[in-house]
């Protein structure tokens, strides 16, 4: 079943907690997360895919594929405020490559969008590659109920992201002032609507209550270059480590976990992933976990 047959959609729809994706599919020895060092940006992705089971595993012939990079910020790559631009041509290659229909980019900047998505360079690589790469627009935004939230019941929802047959999360590795990190968790704020400056009170909370609706199929976390202070907009070339590492799995919270050690961060450090952890959205555990690192070669 697609990812759109599951839901509603209108005002007021209803996404159910229990109908969240359903990853039909098994990973190369039951590996939950891959962990890929020493590459540029399209080996790392080769690699991690083919340690998860391949492309094939979350894209099928036909899909509408959303890929939700981070494109917030008016900043050149070298600051690591978004995506690798590399990375989302890559991923959109290999979207195609395993027979998907459409690939869409889009993601609800903080700065001015025609300024991000061109100074990020992920705009001209990703059209190049095919994509259909289009700013936000409002009134693509659908109030959707939220189940079992614990602070928020209601919240608009980007409608191309809920529709979409398969999502794949592609989020930088940063620091963030408020969160600590930002990962893929965080990187899901860009396909919420409303305000929100209002979710940053009770964060923790809320940013867990709306990314249960949420869950995409794969998470790629980038992190060619992290930024490791002054986040999320950085800016300073001397915060930003070239580390030349990508983390993947189909659990998004998996792979923030594991991107915490990037951070030196322990679970308990970062408050919204321990608590998706304590709410039920991971796949996997964290003490069990199957994580399979590479090192490729010079």
């Amino acid at each position: 079943m697609k990812r759109r047959d599951f839901i509603k959609t209108g005002s007021g729809g209803l996404i159910s907690a229990a109908l969240l994706p359903t990853v039909l599919f098994s990973q190369e020895k039951n590996v939950h997360a891959v962990w890929v060092e020493n590459g540029e940006p399209s080996e790392l992705l080769h690699a991690a895919l083919q340690g998860l089971g391949g492309i094939n595993q979350f894209v099928s012939r036909g899909d509408i594929v959303v890929l939700k990079p981070n494109i917030g910020w008016d900043r050149a790559p070298q600051y690591a405020a978004n995506t690798n631009p590399e990375l989302v041509r890559a991923l959109t290659v290999a979207c195609f490559e395993a027979g998907a229909k459409t690939v869409k980019i889009f993601d609800r900047t903080c700065n001015n969008p025609r300024r991000c998505y061109r100074n990020s360079q992920i705009e001209a690589l990703a059209k190049e590659a095919g994509a259909e790469v289009d700013q936000i627009r409002e009134n693509r935004f659908v109030d959707y109920k939220i189940e079992n939230g614990e602070i928020i019941d209601k919240w608009p929802l980007y409608r191309d992201y809920i529709e979409a047959d398969k999502v794949i999360n592609v989020p930088i590795a940063k620091h963030h002032s408020l969160s600590r990190v930002s990962l893929g968790l965080k990187n899901l704020m860009g396909v919420m609507g409303g305000n929100r400056g209002s979710l940053h009170s009770y964060f923790d909370t809320k940013i867990i209550d709306i990314d249960r609706m949420l869950l995409p199929h794969l998470t790629i976390v980038d992190a060619y270059r992290i930024l490791t202070s002054n986040g999320p907009s950085g800016g300073n070339i001397n915060d930003v480590k070239l580390t030349k590492t990508l983390i993947a799995s189909p659990c998004v919270v998996t792979a923030d976990y594991v991107a915490l050690e990037l951070f030196g961060h322990s679970l308990n450090n970062v408050r919204h992933i321990s608590a998706a952890y304590e709410r039920g959205l991971n796949r996997f555990e964290h003490k069990n976990l199957n994580l399979k690192k590479v090192r490729l070669s010079a």
